[in-house]
């Protein structure tokens, strides 16, 4: 379920500066999983999202961009601040919270995977924020934004089940 907004309790802006793109999701779960298991188990993507990922690392590796590789995945029961979750650097964190961040040459991004814990049921926030660089920031997220949709709920909806 798309959240349209950042949620109160999130400390994923913190020193963040100006937010060109935010979108957050939220689903609701009986876990009793702590942040670390639940941000693995949200990142544990699908073949079909593994083939996306190929498609764009090979299209943008001649601009200069970061990619990722398979191989590079981090698994952890616990992910420390300055270590890989997954895809991604730990920035921040608490005990309900993990901020991932990775920065380019043409935008700046975080995302949170944060816990609210209700009395039967658990709230779970997928949460991206954006800051462009340049106009090629904004050039490269308009074919991303809507596979990025697809991606977030897909994820969710797998890490609840």
């Amino acid at each position: 379920m798309k959240f349209d907004k950042i949620p109160d309790n999130s400390i994923i802006s913190n020193g963040f500066g100006k937010t060109d793109y935010c979108d957050s999701y939220k689903v609701y779960s009986q876990t009793s999983d702590n942040i670390d298991k639940i941000t693995s188990n949200i990142f544990k993507t699908p073949k079909w999202i593994d083939f996306l990922m190929s498609i764009r690392n090979s299209t943008v590796k001649f601009f200069g961009l970061k990619i990722g590789d398979k191989e590079d995945l981090h698994f952890a029961d616990h992910y420390p601040i300055g270590s890989k979750a997954v895809y991604f650097t730990v920035i921040a964190r608490n005990d309900n919270e993990i901020v991932m961040a990775e920065n380019d040459k043409h935008l700046n991004f975080r995302t949170s995977v944060l816990i609210s814990k209700q009395e039967a049921n658990s709230i779970i926030y997928l949460t991206m924020i954006v800051k462009f660089n340049n106009i090629w920031g904004r050039i490269y997220f308009l074919p991303v934004k809507p596979f990025h949709r697809i991606i977030i709920n897909s994820l969710l909806k797998r890490a609840i089940l």
